[in-house]
């Protein structure tokens, strides 16, 4: 496993090891998605990590998916921000903020809007909201102008990141949020430039990552993809015909890195990963919770053509995985009640090896 704890360089960052902590939302915000001080202790315990990857951050008020995720479209929230990267920064980590607009996994209950998604699909399933579970609603279709609109809050946002100190930022592609919506033709019935075939469905996640690579630069800009994965009842019969335009457009921009989240195509992701000229992320998974299991899962990947590798839970509840992994220690067992809510229990109270 001398490999997985090797440095790399990716997007002119010197990574001390391939080990990336995943983007995970964990809930300690104020109600208006403002970052809690608490924010800056979570991450800078997981600084060790080659790369520490945000949870998805959302680039305006009508972007929201759920109760107390986490926003970047304010003075106070870049603020705040900015106090986490330096703590990171301080501990000698490297920081990317993942930007993510949930288009129709979303609730008027958050910001006093009809959600909007490419075409008028509503999703199954309920919201998580600050009280109770409605339904999802029927979303409203994008305007061509609100494409444009939302286009500008991923680069704005960007350029905040980046003005605040983060090292790069990762596009939330994945997991059926606005932009995987743009990608099926279960939620993109348009029949404009936006959607029929897989050129159009993918223009408006290209036009996202073109605007977000020119503002702070392609090496510092990656996108998270999950071909397949059907979380929030997305569909994509033809994923096999779309991803491979989509990553031969994101690979003409120069984008960094593509992360491919764990539950997708597992055949369609070898495919796309040689297909990619730069770095590739696997997430190896939430996986069984033992020490051998997870190098083994992160061997695997490395084999099978991943560049990194990224890991949710394990970092959760092991904020210094690298060098439990490297001793081969026992991992602790991460705690499902204080996912989402709790301060500071579930959250920076994990011990440490030099605690156990």
């Amino acid at each position: 496993m001398s490999g997985l704890f090797d440095a790399v360089t990716v997007g002119g960052l010197e990574l001390p090891n391939r080990l990336v902590m995943s983007p995970m939302g964990r809930g300690r915000t104020t109600p208006d998605g403002t970052p809690l001080p608490v924010m800056a202790d979570y991450y800078a315990q997981r600084a060790a990590a080659g790369l520490v990857i945000s949870e998805a951050t959302h680039p305006s008020p009508v972007a929201v998916g759920h109760a107390h995720s986490v926003r970047l479209h304010t003075a106070a929230q870049a603020r705040a921000w900015a106090r986490i990267v330096e703590a990171v920064h301080r501990e000698g980590g490297r920081f990317h903020l993942q930007l993510m607009h949930a288009g129709r996994i979303s609730h008027p209950d958050l910001h006093g809007e009809v959600p909007l998604a490419p075409s008028a699909v509503r999703a199954a399933g309920q919201a998580r909201v600050f009280e109770g579970k409605p339904d999802y609603p029927v979303p409203r279709a994008l305007t061509e102008e609100e494409i444009a609109v939302t286009v500008r809050d991923f680069a704005r946002a960007a350029e905040v990141a980046a003005d605040i100190g983060f090292d790069g930022v990762e596009i939330h592609g994945a997991n059926g949020y606005l932009l995987h919506q743009f990608l099926s033709p279960a939620t993109n019935r348009r029949t404009d430039g936006y959607g029929g075939a897989p050129e159009r469905r993918a223009r408006f996640v290209l036009e996202v990552a073109e605007a977000v690579a020119q503002q702070i630069g392609p090496e510092r800009t990656g996108i998270r993809l999950s071909p397949g994965f059907p979380l929030n009842d997305i569909t994509e019969p033809d994923r096999a015909e779309v991803y491979p335009v989509l990553l031969d457009g994101l690979d003409a921009l120069g984008l960094e890195h593509v992360h491919f989240v764990a539950g997708s195509d597992l055949g369609l992701v070898h495919q796309l990963s040689r297909r990619w000229q730069r770095t590739v992320i696997v997430n190896a998974g939430t996986g069984p919770l033992g020490t051998e299991e997870t190098l083994d899962a992160a061997g695997k990947a490395l084999t099978e053509g991943a560049d990194l590798l990224s890991f949710g839970r394990q970092f959760l509840a092991n904020p210094d995985l690298p060098e439990r992994l490297r001793a081969r220690a026992p991992l602790n067992a991460w705690n499902p009640q204080y996912f989402y809510e709790g301060g500071p229990l579930g959250y920076t109270d994990y011990p440490v090896l030099a605690a156990v």
